[in-house]
């Protein structure tokens, strides 16, 4: 079947996790990461992921915004800068401004101008989805924020893939998914989705039981993928 319904994860996907950090690097104030922002962010995203997985296999959800406080806390001291708690108050207020990646808004036009359904299917709570689509300038061309807080665990549990489905009435195989990250492109191709994975650091495929069935630089050919 054609493609009706375009669902993209967020973090990562359409707003840049590392523009926190080089924001607040940036800043005079906090010259103390002018030189190691980059690791910052790298160990900021991955504990924050790493914390969803854990979670999600011990039953232990908690708020995506709990997650992400608890991935910065461990960033923070494993770069030395553990106890600067304005430069915490600081990076933590900017992931409420994450900047879109620079495609994203022409890409997302060209979906809904082709009459398709465009979504984000997150791990962010509500009201952290809607400050970064607010921030970045793009809720006229999303239907709807999809966030997995509404069933109490993290993706890829398949019960998030399955809000979708109900939220849109599709198929399966009428969706594209959408996420920059392999494991979670895998699980939704695993799911049934037709997935896209946006390699931005052109990293290794995750060794797992599913692959996507495409593999993008950046997003600017998701049209072309939805036939539009």
């Amino acid at each position: 079947m054609p493609i009706t319904t375009c669902i993209f994860d967020a973090y990562g996907t359409l707003f840049d996790v590392a523009a926190a950090a080089r924001q607040a690097a940036a800043e005079p104030e906090f010259a103390q990461i002018k030189d190691t922002w980059p690791q910052l962010a790298e160990h900021w995203r991955l504990k924050q992921l790493q914390y969803t997985w854990l979670r999600a296999i011990t039953d232990a959800h908690a708020d995506f915004w709990q997650v992400t406080q608890d991935g910065l806390d461990w960033a923070m001291e494993k770069t030395g800068v553990g106890h600067d708690a304005a430069l915490r108050e600081r990076l933590l207020a900017l992931y409420w401004e994450l900047q879109a990646y620079p495609e994203v808004p022409a890409m997302l036009k060209a979906l809904k101008d082709a009459g398709l359904n465009t979504a984000i299917l997150s791990n962010g709570s509500p009201d952290m989805l809607d400050g970064a689509v607010q921030s970045a300038g793009i809720a006229d061309v999303l239907d709807d924020s999809l966030s997995v807080q509404s069933v109490g665990v993290f993706k890829p549990d398949a019960r998030i893939y399955d809000l979708v489905g109900a939220r849109f009435g599709c198929a399966k195989d009428e969706v594209l998914f959408v996420s920059s990250n392999g494991w979670d492109a895998a699980g939704a191709a695993g799911y049934g989705f037709t997935t896209a994975w946006v390699n931005r650091s052109n990293e290794p495929m995750d060794r797992l039981p599913w692959t996507p069935q495409h593999v993008l630089s950046d997003l600017t050919d998701i049209p072309k993928l939805a036939g539009v």
